[in-house]
């Protein structure tokens, strides 16, 4: 079709050509443009680029990259509705370039980024593309995150909350308990302009039935004045405390996962009003499996267990109106302890499988039997809960030498454990039109006993809550499709049926069954929930993360004889970056590199997902890049690690008392 532009509103038919269509016919044309797409029009004519730099067109622009789950550079606690139409542009044209270039060729140093603007009186210096900030003085840094590219939030190891200035080099407030406390979990909420966070510290050492205090804090970000904490609330658990998720602050709510050691299973902890003294403690009868990774999420009234196994990620939906019903009362009295009322199963549980790539992988050598051991038995359940064979057939896999696996776990449990599980939100801000997504980075582990050498590898996947569309409940048994339209509208038919002690939404196994096909050990699967949500894409080259060792409170380990060690890795929405070691053990070479990956960005298509044209059936290995780092930053003193996709930095804190501000493009 013919771009010449014209200026009579009364075309002749012959004569219509783009320029002349209607604006709502053009946009929507433009709805289905990518950027580099809309930039040729801008080269057309004065109409056509008139038009497309429009800010219906750049938000439609903006919607498509937060449905991609790649953040927009905004500075400071900006929204999207803040923006002019000329910030708009420059933050969809900038995120874009982020993208590709990160997929493409991977971050280089930037020439300009918003965490290198210098302000006049700064005590810090630029250095061309990173910057160097000071750490709390006399503190060793324990946690460290951006809060936006104007403030970071850094946890001491002697308890301190500190709120720095990153443009001024200045710390604006600061949280001091005077004694050792960690922090826990932490939450921005842009639109109010506050963080949420929690803390926590032990108060009985025993194992099985540690008490545990928290204290639920927030920092407040004035549009005048500086920053201030405040206390919102104190609680306590009972019980090896597994996290805590800030569930919504804007509803005061709040969930913990707790082992309840007694059964192997899951206590879900709940304030659903933090507010108010009451509490509610309930034990789910889920299964706590080693090789399990956890995440907690609300959707709809319904706070929702999101578990993944080696091959398997179930949903287990608790509307907060059944909840509501074993809610206890809670005081701050020093002798007050919670307790679980009772078991309670979940009303809903959805599951669904991971799609695995074909991948061509040599065995480990943990892998291997050991000559004066009998190989297991294919097919016999394993000890304390581990997971089946990953053979969908139920054939033995090969173990010898080489193996193409074809859509099998190509790093099954054991001997690929958890060695590290991150969960990731969209906490960027956002529109209401944009479906909420999550991300999972799994740190898979081998370790080898003979050796004493660990091996890692990376597996990343989205995920949606439910599991299960709408448009899959007409390939469900009626049974488990009632009860799954049920979680889609709230739960509320699925609480008002529930038992007490049990649901009748699910199977014993956590998920769906078709009672034609299925057998109590092999539930059926619902092959209409494969998306490309769980399309599962790896580094599976493997390497070795560099660990640092932190000490075992001094109650707990009073010789100071052991360390955990903690893998120096960070994940943002679909992007990891960690340090390794860059050659092996056998080499004894200590150097080390910063490592980095991008994984494609979200893709409702099964096979859409894929680098640069790429499709996913060829291509599902991470593309890792080497960064390049100063000379002045020693890789051998680092003590924290973080990642802000949104500006392209990675956030390093180091044992001398300094942070560097690293910038990518």
């Amino acid at each position: 079709m013919s771009t010449n532009c014209t200026e009579q509103d009364d075309t002749p038919q012959e004569m219509i050509s783009l320029a002349t269509l209607p604006y709502d016919l053009l946009l929507n044309i433009a709805r289905h443009l990518e950027l580099h797409d809309v930039h040729a029009l801008h080269l057309t004519c004065k109409a056509l680029h008139g038009f497309a730099v429009t800010r219906p067109v750049y938000r439609n622009l903006a919607t498509a990259l937060l449905k991609r789950c790649r953040a927009l550079p905004l500075h400071g606690f900006q929204r999207l509705s803040d923006l002019t139409d000329s910030q708009l542009v420059e933050a969809v044209n900038q995120a874009t370039r982020l993208e590709i270039a990160w997929l493409v060729r991977g971050p280089r140093p930037a020439v300009s980024s918003p965490y290198l603007y210098s302000v006049e009186g700064a005590q810090n210096e630029t250095r061309g593309w990173y910057k160097v900030i000071s750490a709390p003085p006399n503190e060793e840094v324990d946690w460290l995150s951006p809060i936006t590219s104007s403030y970071s939030l850094c946890a001491t190891k002697s308890g301190k909350v500190v709120c720095w200035d990153v443009h001024r080099d200045e710390c604006l407030a600061e949280w001091d308990p005077k004694e050792r406390w960690e922090l826990w979990k932490c939450r921005v909420e842009f639109d109010i302009r506050t963080v949420f966070f929690t803390m926590a510290k032990v108060l009985q050492r025993s194992y099985d039935d540690r008490v545990m205090e928290f204290v639920l804090m927030k920092l407040e970000f004035p549009e005048k004045g500086e920053p201030t904490f405040s206390e919102l609330a104190t609680f306590k658990t009972i019980g090896v405390v597994m996290n805590v998720f800030l569930l919504d602050p804007s509803s005061c709510l709040l969930s913990a996962f707790v082992w309840v050691a007694t059964s192997n299973t899951i206590g879900l902890y709940a304030l659903l009003d933090w507010s108010k003294e009451q509490y509610v403690f309930i034990d789910t009868g889920i299964e706590c499996s080693m090789s399990s990774n956890w995440s907690c999420i609300l959707y709809k009234e319904q706070i929702v267990i999101h578990s993944e196994e080696s091959d398997l990620a179930h949903q287990y939906f608790y509307p907060i109106s059944v909840l509501h019903q074993h809610a206890r009362p809670s005081s701050t009295s020093s002798t007050f302890v919670p307790s679980i009322s009772q078991r309670l199963a979940p009303i809903t549980t959805m599951s669904a499988p991971f799609i695995f790539p074909p991948l061509t992988r040599s065995s480990s050598p943990a892998t291997i039997p050991d000559e004066d051991e009998p190989p297991p038995a294919t097919g016999q359940p394993q000890e304390d809960g581990a997971a089946e064979p990953n053979d969908a057939d139920g054939d033995p896999e090969d173990d010898a030498g080489s193996a193409t696996v074809s859509d099998s776990n190509p790093f099954p449990y054991p001997p690929w454990y958890p060695e590290s599980a991150h969960f990731v939100r969209q906490w960027w801000p956002t529109l209401s039109t944009v479906p909420r997504l999550s991300c999972t980075v799994v740190l898979l582990a081998d370790h080898e006993p003979d050796t004493h050498r660990t091996r890692y590898v990376l597996a990343q996947h989205y995920f949606k809550v439910p599991l299960i569309e709408p448009e899959d409940l007409e390939h469900l048994p009626e049974q488990a499709a009632k009860a799954a339209e049920a979680a889609l509208t709230n739960g509320a038919n699925g609480a008002n049926g529930a038992s007490p002690n049990g649901s009748s939404s699910s199977s014993s196994e956590g998920s769906w069954v078709d009672v034609e096909s299925a057998t109590p050990d092999r539930p059926a699967k619902l092959s209409s929930a494969e998306s490309s949500m769980m399309r599962l894409w790896y580094v599976s080259e493997p390497f070795e993360v560099v660990c640092v060792l932190d000490g075992m409170d001094e109650e707990l380990d009073p010789e100071g004889l052991q360390e955990r060690p903690r893998p120096l890795m960070a994940v943002d929405f679909g992007h990891a970056v960690w340090i390794e070691f860059t050659y092996p053990p056998e080499m004894e070479r200590e150097e080390k590199r910063l490592r980095f990956v991008t994984f494609p960005p979200v893709n409702r298509d099964r096979d859409g997902m894929a680098y640069g044209g790429i499709s996913a059936a060829d291509s599902l290995e991470g593309t890792v890049h080497t960064l390049e780092v100063p000379d002045e930053l020693n890789l051998d003193t680092v003590e924290t690690i973080n990642i802000d996709q949104s500006q392209g930095a990675i956030i390093i804190s180091v044992r001398d008392g300094k942070i560097f501000i690293l910038c990518y493009e």
